[in-house]
């Protein structure tokens, strides 16, 4: 096929491109349209959800097994995230809610799982974003809950607490890749800036290069970089993203002490998704800790019930010292008939109990 040929045919192909982008838009309006009705008719006057994970997760798997290549199963499920993007945004108008500035990695895992097409919203706090999502400041609000080289974010998990009628739509899983990032050349810098968790994910490599450089525990790993940029003799652990952001020079890349360093987010919202088969939830409960054994017979209840158990966290209740709010990741959703048994089971070792939400398991 000549030049000219293959350039007139692109261009046909991309007619046809324009014209079904379109027809598929018309048909999510009509989704939409068909869910206000459905609403109505219930008696329910609230919009509908725009976010619906599972049917996402659905639709993602549909269009890697449809593919055929020469475009990669990842690229053609990009090239799909910014069509959902776009039709969620004709739906209504959809803001999410992350922790800022721009550039954090927040920011990215928002980006990735909801698209270019809404509007984003950055705050100074975890805990601001989860506020913003249960009082509806937001549509969706997005926050870190674990990294796989240090852990539970506890941030998170203590506004959980104090929050605890917001409810989990989704998890989402991002690579991480913290650089060291400055205006000056390693042996020139005197402090650096980052945030605790990317701290604890680079440590070995800051004690190796920068053993007498201060430490200052900042809010995110983009107000690191900020701060850097404006400071003399000072670096931040950050991405690479936020480099180019605010104009620093990368001095050392990929300084985090595991390979495979990812962090996983929650998508969180008003309500769960429905059941998709493979789900999980987060829970949290307290016990009665002068009872021995409450503890172990409320977790003993899961085993009963064949659901596995895939996180356990506790951080302080707030109610009394010594007394602590038990966080635990099961397998399953809580609308699921073992789930929803072991949930009734369990309360009789619980003095509180909430399910923070159910979502589709994702494979990263």
């Amino acid at each position: 096929m000549d030049l000219d040929t293959a350039r007139s045919r692109i261009s046909e192909v991309d007619r046809r491109l324009v014209e079904l982008l379109n027809e598929r838009a018309r048909m999510s309006l009509n989704v939409g349209a068909a869910k206000r009705r459905t609403l109505k008719e219930q008696g329910d006057d609230t919009d509908p959800e725009v976010y619906v994970p599972g049917q996402e997760k659905r639709v993602f798997e549909k269009v890697r097994n449809l593919n055929q290549g020469p475009l990669s199963g990842e690229s053609v499920c990009a090239i799909y995230r910014e069509i959902m993007s776009a039709s969620i945004s004709l739906q209504s108008e959809v803001s999410v809610g992350y922790l800022g500035p721009p550039g954090t990695f927040s920011h990215q895992a928002a980006m990735q799982r909801f698209g270019d097409s809404l509007a984003y919203v950055p705050y100074a706090k975890i805990e601001d974003v989860i506020v913003a999502a249960a009082k509806e400041e937001v549509t969706y609000g997005l926050v870190p809950i674990e990294n796989s080289t240090f852990g539970a974010v506890v941030q998170t998990l203590d506004a959980f607490v104090a929050q605890p009628s917001v409810k989990i739509r989704a998890e989402v899983y991002l690579p991480v890749t913290q650089s060291l990032l400055s205006r000056y050349q390693l042996s020139a810098i005197r402090k650096v800036y980052s945030h605790p968790q990317a701290f604890g994910q680079s440590r070995t490599w800051l004690d190796q290069h920068l053993p007498h450089a201060a430490r200052v525990e900042v809010s995110s790993t983009a107000k690191a970089a900020e701060l850097a940029a404006a400071e003399n003799y000072a670096a931040a652990v950050s991405s690479e993203v936020c480099a180019s952001l605010y104009h620093l020079d990368v001095v050392a890349k990929d300084i985090t002490t595991a390979g495979d360093n990812t962090t996983r987010f929650f998508v969180l919202g008003q309500s769960s998704d429905k059941p998709t088969g493979d789900d999980k939830s987060l829970l949290m409960f307290t016990v009665d800790h002068r009872e021995p054994g409450a503890l172990c017979g409320a977790l003993n209840v899961f085993a009963k019930h064949k659901i596995n158990q895939t996180a356990i966290n506790s951080r302080p209740s707030r109610q009394r010292q010594w007394h602590y709010m038990f966080f635990i990741e099961i397998q399953g959703h809580e609308l699921d008939a073992n789930v929803a048994s072991a949930l009734e089971e369990i309360k009789a070792y619980c003095l509180d109990l909430v399910v923070l939400g159910s979502y589709p398991h994702q494979y990263y």
